[in-house]
């Protein structure tokens, strides 16, 4: 089956080099599970793919040497979660957010302006 590339999936696959069609990285329903959690935002989607991957080079690559081969889980995990940082800056200047202010909780104060403070 060729992957759909106009699709929200196909997008978040495109974005994250998954593109072998025999053997995928990541499922459709684990795509469709980022881009749920994520309110179909493609961009925070691909991130948190990519930081899923990245978690599951550490767990099974680890930093491994032996004669002639040698495999560094965590350098190749520190670099998908650098490209899912960069994804996630893309998404915040594409929408705007983060660029002028943030918004912050706001929580009353405890007594009037200019009351004392009564223990």
């Amino acid at each position: 089956m060729a992957i759909d590339f106009t699709t929200d999936e196909g997008k978040v696959r495109l974005l994250i080099a998954d593109l072998d069609e025999a053997a995928p990285v990541l499922t459709d329903d684990i795509i469709g599970g980022y881009l749920v959690l994520n309110d179909d935002a493609v961009l925070l989607a691909a991130a948190d793919s990519l930081d899923a991957i990245a978690t599951s080079e550490v767990l099974l690559a680890k930093k491994i040497r032996t004669q002639d081969l040698s495999t560094d889980g965590p350098a190749v995990a520190a670099e998908l979660r650098a490209q899912a940082a960069r994804l996630r800056e893309r998404h915040a200047e594409d929408n705007g957010t983060g660029a002028w202010f943030d918004v912050v909780g706001y929580r009353p104060a405890p007594h009037a302006e200019g009351e004392e403070y009564r223990w």
